[in-house]
């Protein structure tokens, strides 16, 4: 699936709302299969939404970082037409982290290896490491010190299972430059998530994140997601192709917003 279709899907959570009861329905049947709650290897849909479940309480810094992002997609206040946008989603920016387990049904997957687990992200065929080797997350990334680790998209993560049904997974070091969702909720570098994975039955496996940036918001906040087994084991492709996005803008988006 190219840019045009991918950004047409993100216009359209009410039929994404349509679609997943439908899904969930067909796959009740087995939700009652036994089941290692101790792992969640294979593939995962997203639910409908593309917002954060719950939204913390600005600072005066995250307020004006919310003021300055222009989002085109959800129920924001500040919406604007696409093309006047600054969401990095429609330049095929990276996603980042944790947006890319709230955006709308698109599928995650678990690989576990010796050292690490393996995330794999539908969109942009993304994948993210969390180690589990015992090493410690780095320490004042984007420091001003020459040492200090640089900021990443998908930022430093380590994970453990607390105990044989919770997967935890703890994150540092996220750009700044990424959005929490599309709504356009800021974070600062100094966020900080945890995220506690749970396998509730064979079909469902619930997250919530654990959301801590004491630059942006004025106290730490939970976020949750549900996801649902996917007995393909497998996604579809959807890419953001940079030619295929200035196509959009120069085809359809830009003559639109000149129209209005």
């Amino acid at each position: 699936m190219g840019f045009g279709l991918v950004l047409a899907a993100s216009f359209a959570p009410a039929l994404n709302a349509q679609q997943v009861p439908a899904q969930s329905a067909a796959k009740s049947k087995t939700a009652n299969l036994p089941v290692d709650k101790h792992d969640i290897t294979g593939a995962w849909e997203g639910t409908a939404g593309n917002t954060l479940k719950t939204r913390g309480e600005l600072t005066d810094w995250g307020k004006q970082r919310y003021a300055a992002n222009k989002p085109f997609n959800g129920a924001a206040k500040n919406i604007v037409p696409v093309e006047q946008s600054n969401d990095p989603f429609v330049k095929c920016d990276p996603m980042g982290f944790p947006r890319s387990v709230f955006f709308e049904t698109r599928g995650i997957e678990f690989d576990p290896l010796p050292k690490k687990m393996l995330e794999l992200f539908q969109y942009q065929k993304i994948w993210r490491e969390i180690w589990m080797d015992g090493r410690q997350l780095p320490k004042n990334v984007g420091g001003s010190d020459v040492n200090a680790p640089d900021p990443r998209w998908y930022g430093y993560s380590i994970g453990h299972w607390a105990d044989d049904t919770t997967f935890v997974a703890d994150t540092v070091g996220m750009d700044e430059r990424t959005w929490l969702d599309a709504l356009g909720d800021p974070h600062s570098v100094q966020l900080k998530t945890e995220e506690r994975y749970r396998r509730a039955d064979h079909d469902d496996l619930e997250l919530i994140v654990h959301i801590d940036d004491p630059v942006a918001y004025v106290k730490p906040f939970d976020t949750k997601q549900v996801f649902k087994w996917n007995p393909k084991g497998e996604v579809d492709e959807q890419m953001c192709v940079p030619s295929e996005a200035q196509a959009y803008f120069d085809i359809i988006a830009g003559p639109a917003g000149k129209k209005k």
